[in-house]
């Protein structure tokens, strides 16, 4: 049986290894890239050079493709598959029914999260709804950056689609079981306005966030002055008694890095670059800085 695939990203590229690694790649009837000009690496050229390499038939998700397999998975796709009679396998980043929907992984991070996972499931009509598969989760500790999750998440992708394409290429029926409604939270898509940090959050949030949204994605923002900042790297120190606590202010300069108000906490900034010119914020020109 021949499986197709729509691959992106970083998890795409090791799941397509992982295959190859397995000896299921001659199981694979053609690769669908998909292009996200959104992230600052979307793999697709990795992707393609496996494919030439191994000699896998492959298409951009912008090219006219016809899918002729029964079965497809897709890893990390954006877009809707809208295929008659195709049974789509997808790939979800959490452990569903918690975080269906955008960004779960992000989230994840953010609400500090002590266990993120992977789900594959049946594509349904509404997102995120569908049988559950296979799921599988790893532990983690705190401070804990974006790529290193997906770091941790690619592995469990690898597994879950290793174990379904042995099963598919034996004619293993694939089982799976319906979600618990009850237990079902969702997760909100992302856009560039969500990017900016909210300094009325505690300073553990704040580097939470910082450390959820990093490369490959577009980084935490926030503005000094008119021009915007990029925050790369920070860490929380210890909150003192403020009498006219006022988020984003300056109140220290350690180590010619400054240390910023939070709603509770301080948050000292370690790395940070002017978006426009990439040059490093540090050390700051003016004490009486107030980060927005």
């Amino acid at each position: 049986m021949k499986i197709s695939l729509f691959l992106m990203t970083n998890k795409g590229c090791e799941v397509l290894n992982a295959l190859i690694k397995n000896n299921l790649v001659d199981f694979v009837d053609k690769i669908i890239v998909g292009i996200d000009n959104d992230v600052i690496n979307d793999y697709s050229n990795e992707i393609i050079e496996i494919c030439k390499l191994n000699q896998i038939p492959f298409f951009l998700s912008n090219q006219i493709f016809q899918i002729n397999s029964s079965y497809a998975l897709a890893i990390s796709w954006r877009w809707i598959i809208n295929i008659e009679n195709l049974k789509l396998i997808i790939l979800h980043d959490s452990l569903l029914p918690k975080y269906r929907g955008f960004a779960p992984l992000v989230n994840s991070l953010i609400n500090k999260e002590q266990t993120i996972g992977v789900t594959a499931l049946f594509a349904s009509d509404e997102y995120d709804k569908g049988a559950v598969i296979l799921q599988r989760q790893s532990s983690i500790i705190y401070p804990i950056k974006i790529d290193e999750a997906i770091a941790k998440v690619s592995i469990l992708y690898s597994e879950i689609v290793v174990d379904i394409f042995k099963k598919l290429s034996l004619n293993i029926q694939i089982e799976s079981f319906y979600q618990n409604e009850v237990d079902a939270t969702y997760s909100l898509w992302r856009d560039s306005e969500d990017y900016f940090i909210n300094w009325n959050n505690s300073s553990s949030k704040i580097k939470r966030f910082i450390d959820a949204v990093g490369f490959p994605y577009q980084g935490a923002k926030c503005f000094i002055n008119d021009e915007i900042v990029l925050i790369q790297s920070a860490s929380v120190i210890d909150d003192l008694i403020i009498e006219n606590r006022d988020v984003g202010k300056v109140i220290f300069i350690q180590q010619n890095k400054p240390v910023i108000v939070c709603g509770k906490g301080l948050l000292k900034i370690e790395e940070a670059i002017f978006k426009n010119s990439k040059n490093s914020i540090l050390p700051l020109k003016n004490f009486r800085t107030r980060f927005k």
